[in-house]
């Protein structure tokens, strides 16, 4: 599915991997899956990755493109295998170690699930996840995925802007941000236990950030429904800001007219700003931005590549930063 209505998602034809690969390598997973295959697919993922479901074992999202569209994506940039997708992750609920999520979520409750919409909206409502899958059509959309640590990823989502369910509670013009509250469930979540962060975990947008095509309310990757390490059933995913601000397992998405601080800006306000845009000029006080490591790409000796300002989606969410000082607004 080509989404002609965001000509920035059309993709130049030599960077998006071919449709065929890619459902080559779903098929494969799912045959190895079936056979267990452990020995050869151990060949080619990280070890991390061990305890992470193939993508036959989900249940598929209904009406998704079989065709795969790509968002400003590079040259040179390429997929990361689902097993380092699922199995090298940051889901602090879980604990802090990379491998915490894949091997501690299976107990996450997923069904059933709502998620409140309420604030300054003029339809505020409770949604079931049903009724949020058939809001809008899915499409496939594949974005880089920067970390703050300075990694980063390549993704193909599944889902549809966040503007569409927005547009359906009816925003008041009163309201300039969204806050989005995630899942807090200590019988399953093990990392509660931990006080430095403040939880449920919060996180925070301006309105024309949220409302903007491509910030995505994602219901899957690779064709299937979100793993529950990955943020199941349905998580944020704002691809020009550090990958902290596409908060998962959205339970609450709340209307506001004043800036609510967001779990990081609480726990470290000295290291983690508002905006969490995507800047190669601005290091965080502890390390450097200007480049990133790939997943993937060579393992312990991964070379660096270059940041690119925004994530390299600065031609399409340049404007919403128009006169502001972006180093001193970080």
């Amino acid at each position: 599915m080509l989404i002609r209505t965001n000509p920035w998602s059309e993709p130049r034809e030599h960077e998006v991997t071919p449709q065929a690969a890619y459902l080559t390598r779903r098929q494969w997973l799912r045959t190895a899956a079936a056979a267990g295959a452990v020995g050869t697919a151990s060949a080619w993922l990280p070890a991390q990755a061990a305890t992470a479901s193939a993508p036959g074992k989900l249940r598929a999202l209904p009406a998704v493109a079989s065709s795969v569209a790509g968002a400003g994506l590079a040259a040179g940039d390429k997929l990361t295998a689902y097993g380092d997708v699922t199995g090298y992750n940051n889901f602090y609920e879980f604990g802090t170690d990379k491998t915490d999520p894949a091997a501690r979520a299976d107990r996450m409750p997923v069904d059933p699930w709502r998620v409140q919409v309420d604030g300054l909206v003029g339809k505020p409502q409770t949604l079931s996840l049903d009724t949020l899958l058939k809001l809008a059509p899915m499409e496939e959309r594949i974005y880089r995925l920067r970390c703050v640590e300075g990694w980063s990823m390549v993704i193909p989502w599944v889902g549809y802007s966040l503007a569409k369910l927005l547009a359906h509670v009816q925003p008041l013009g009163s309201a300039k941000y969204v806050v989005f509250t995630t899942l807090a469930d200590k019988a399953s979540m093990p990392g509660l236990s931990m006080r430095f962060i403040d939880w449920p975990y919060q996180e925070v947008l301006r309105l024309d950030e949220a409302q903007h095509p491509l910030t995505l309310l994602a219901f899957g990757l690779y064709g299937e429904v979100l793993p529950k390490q990955n943020g199941a059933p349905l998580r944020l995913v704002v691809p020009w800001k550090y990958g902290f601000k596409s908060a998962k397992s959205l339970v609450r998405i709340t209307l506001t007219d004043k800036p609510v601080a967001s779990a990081w800006m609480k726990s470290a306000p000295q290291e983690y700003g508002f905006y969490a845009n995507v800047n190669p000029g601005v290091d965080h006080p502890r390390w450097s931005q200007a480049t990133e490591r790939r997943i993937g790409d060579g393992g312990l000796f991964t070379p660096k590549r270059k940041t690119l300002m925004f994530n390299g989606y600065e031609a399409q969410v340049g404007q919403l930063y128009a006169g502001l000082d972006l180093k001193r607004n970080y």
